[in-house]
């Protein structure tokens, strides 16, 4: 009965079809700008929005949800943040391990689930993800998960956007660069993604909770359902954009700063208790 393809097929989730798909991406997932960091000033302004929002390490603890390729792991290590991140990608959680250790980090990676941590309560004094709130299935069960992880009066720093809406001149902007791309007047950028995966992420984002963009109102309001305050939301991303431009091309780099792209700080009350 375990190896029945009927049975298996039956027990092969959403979420397995998103573990699935970023797995798919592993393998080539630091190739686009966004995702690695491809030159200094933008590794300084990501450090200024992390110092902004969670202030600097002095060797407290932290947790990078969807920690992929540990980029932001990195990036919190840098600031003096004892890390650990999770990833229930195991080809992702390959190429962050050899990552740190070529770079002689001691950041902890470790196969979890963003729902279901399996962490203590009140171990982390900081928690951050990238990207990640979008795909969620069931946000509200991950947001009460991060806030009892959390110890009480820690932080959660959230870094998304709103990638289903487009507004006026950003279809512009797009419809210019296929049609420049066409005419070759500019040079496609090489596809970081292996081919056939974009039926497979529209067939998943049409599933998820945020399937029709996650809004930084929407999402803060359901952090504060989950028992989170002093929510707050920053919008101003520019300077990671500007760093971001060159290896975007400059159309592209147009979009990114017309995005609703954004970051939020929220708080776990002092006292606040774990299964709150």
């Amino acid at each position: 009965m375990r190896n029945d393809p009927a049975a298996q097929a039956v027990n092969y989730t959403l979420r397995d079809e998103i573990r699935d798909y970023w797995s798919a991406r592993a393998a080539t997932f630091d190739q686009s700008p966004g995702h690695e960091i491809f030159s200094e000033d933008e590794r300084q302004a990501w450090h200024e929005l992390i110092e902004k929002h969670l202030g600097r390490g002095y060797g407290r603890a932290a947790l990078d949800l969807a920690s992929g390729t540990g980029v932001v792991s990195h990036l919190m290590d840098d600031l003096g943040y004892r890390v650990t991140g999770i990833d229930w990608s195991d080809d992702m959680l390959a190429l962050a391990r050899a990552k740190a250790t070529a770079r002689g980090r001691s950041i902890r990676f470790l196969l979890g689930d963003a729902e279901r941590t399996l962490a203590p309560d009140e171990s982390y004094d900081v928690v951050v993800t990238r990207h990640l709130v979008w795909t969620l299935v069931d946000p509200q069960a991950c947001f009460r998960e991060w806030h009892r992880v959390l110890k009480p009066g820690g932080r959660l720093l959230v870094i998304d956007g709103d990638f289903v809406h487009t507004g006026f001149w950003e279809r512009v902007i797009k419809r210019i660069d296929t049609l420049s791309q066409k005419a070759g007047w500019i040079s496609p950028q090489p596809a970081h993604a292996p081919a056939g995966l974009a039926d497979t992420h529209r067939s998943i984002l049409s599933r998820v909770h945020f399937s029709n963009g996650a809004r930084a109102d929407a999402v803060g309001h359901l952090l504060a359902d989950s028992g989170f305050s002093v929510i707050s939301i920053d919008r101003d991303l520019r300077r990671i954009h500007r760093a971001q431009a060159a290896h975007l091309g400059r159309l592209k780099a147009l979009v990114r700063g017309l995005q609703h792209r954004y970051a939020i700080v929220a708080e776990k009350p002092v006292n606040a208790n774990p299964s709150d």
